[in-house]
């Protein structure tokens, strides 16, 4: 099999450059942000152009952060479109290597295994790298960076660490730069992989560089981290087995949905909002064909704080009334009444497919044919026309987030 050679390309402050291309603005000329402001000042910014990041303007801030010097241009997030514009990038790349050489890890970066293409193309892993960037900017006006290396870690590394630096935007590593170029990073989050929190307990043994943490010993970070920590050791060591063409397949998939509330919500304001959101993902259940055995939901309180548990059913269904019983059984047994609400998001875990349904045999089997047959054309109508199609009646409830929010990609707008 021919090695592999991995490259990471990354577009450059992808959501604001896409918002410059719209307009016909040069993004490293103008001090454009990607922020809804209609949700006041507290309001994340997205994404900023190579202009204002060049100035000292974090790519991650709040409206009420960014600096008053400048005449910035807000542009509304326009998730729709950045979808779009994402699977045009992955089209292109697509054009130089086959579907199984590619991972997309987020909607602004890809893996891609140039090693099996290398000598068709009869170039250079940075030169068909420099191809596929060139195309993705004379067909879309967007601006890519690119790491790479010998495996995905160290093509991340040189990414994260050096291409975004570099005149060309390309920065490629191998086996020897680890010592040279990644062992001086100190603080040790600056490596993919590590949070600050992390970071701490590592300082805590000693492990102030990545230096210091491939000489520390593996059994005893094993020991401390478990599996984590001999992956942490054998990134350090530029150590990285994993293959892009060997997809992951969790063993245990599950569903979820969330979303941060606009405002702050009384507790007996919530059950409303639990049952709009479920009934979305029992769609989405019904129309995978799966079933769930286990419910987890997780409240967060506007002040620090929250709560996390999960329900197993007494058999897997995909029958909403039940999901949301579960779901507000658990609501109500561990809700603090006394304080307000900002997040919700749960879960459906032990996913099974529907291959026969299990009667309850405390219903009418014809009344649970007849509710599922409902189910189904309800769902149907939804994913052919909308999902505001059909509608409960409490959703044009004060409290109700469910119109607002089929509006919604990823939390903004389309």
């Amino acid at each position: 099999m021919t090695n592999q050679v991995v490259a990471v390309i990354d577009l450059k402050a992808f959501y604001a450059a896409v918002e410059c291309v719209e307009r016909h603005l040069d993004p490293f000329t103008t001090p454009l942000v990607v922020a809804d402001k209609s949700r006041g000042t507290g309001t994340i910014v997205l994404s900023v152009t190579p202009y204002l990041k060049a100035r000292g303007v974090p790519s991650r801030c709040r409206v009420f952060e960014l600096p008053k010097r400048h005449d910035i241009i807000f542009a509304t997030p326009r998730m729709g479109l950045y979808l779009k514009k994402s699977a045009d990038v992955i089209s292109i790349m697509l054009d130089f290597v086959g579907e199984d050489d590619i991972h997309v890890y987020s909607i602004d970066e890809a893996f891609l295994n140039l090693g099996p293409y290398l000598e068709m193309y009869k170039m250079t892993p940075r030169q068909l790298v420099r191809r596929i960037i060139d195309t993705i900017n004379k067909k879309l006006g967007l601006f890519a960076t690119a790491g790479i290396g010998p495996n995905n870690f160290i093509a991340k590394s040189a990414l994260d660490i050096e291409a975004k630096k570099t005149p060309d935007g390309i920065a490629e590593w191998t086996l020897e730069d680890i010592k040279t170029k990644l062992w001086p990073l100190s603080p040790v989050s600056e490596m993919w992989g590590i949070s600050t929190r992390l970071e701490a307990k590592l300082n805590n043994m000693g492990i102030m560089s990545i230096g210091d943490l491939a000489a520390f010993p593996k059994e005893t970070l094993s020991m401390c981290f478990g599996v984590m920590g001999v992956q942490l050791w054998n990134h350090a060591n530029g150590i990285d087995e994993s293959k892009i063409r060997e997809k992951y397949r969790p063993e245990s998939p599950s569903l979820s949905m969330g979303q941060v509330l606009y405002h702050d919500y009384r507790s007996d304001q919530i059950p409303l909002v639990i049952r709009e959101m479920c009934d979305d993902l029992c769609m989405r259940l019904r129309l995978e064909g799966r079933l769930t055995g286990l419910v987890s939901l997780f409240v967060g309180y506007s002040d620090p704080g929250g709560f996390s548990h999960q329900m197993a059913l007494m058999h897997p269904t995909d029958d909403g009334d039940i999901l949301v019983e579960a779901l507000l059984t658990l609501y109500a047994k561990y809700v603090d009444p006394k304080r307000t609400i900002r997040n919700v998001s749960f879960s459906f875990g032990k996913l099974t497919p529907l291959l026969y349904e299990q009667i309850d045999l405390f219903i009418d089997p014809e009344e649970q044919d007849k509710k599922r047959r409902l189910q189904r054309a309800l769902d149907e109508i939804k994913f052919r026309y909308g999902r505001n199609a059909v509608m409960k009646s409490t959703a044009l409830l004060k409290h109700s987030t469910t119109i607002e929010r089929h509006r919604l990609i990823g939390g903004h707008r389309q």
